[in-house]
């Protein structure tokens, strides 16, 4: 895959077989280049294989568009006249609670 393109190239898809028997360049390429590798058996892919580091920026970027989500389905929400304000919660807790009002 190239960045932002989202698209698997063909240099990025070996065999299983080839990719043990040159696991040393391989690990060299995904280190440098940060993008993913297609490994197949018998022709068909079955797994990707990512350096950590992009590994980890993937996952970020996936927790970043969840988040973004529920903002926006919050929004959509308050905009529907959805929920209650956040001063009725807290009035409510430090009632529940015992808790002097402010704290």
């Amino acid at each position: 895959m190239r960045a932002g393109s989202g698209m698997i190239q063909l240099t990025d898809i070996a065999s299983l077989t080839e990719f043990k028997r040159n696991s040393t360049d391989a690990l060299k390429r995904l280190k440098e280049t940060g993008q993913p590798q297609v490994l197949t058996v018998n022709g068909r892919a079955e797994m990707v294989v990512q350096d950590v580091t992009s590994y980890q920026r993937l996952l970020d970027m996936v927790d970043r568009a969840e988040a973004i989500e529920g903002i926006r389905r919050g929004l959509e929400s308050a905009t529907r006249g959805e929920g209650r304000p956040a001063e009725e919660i807290y009035a409510e807790f430090r009632a529940r609670h015992s808790l002097a009002p402010g704290v």
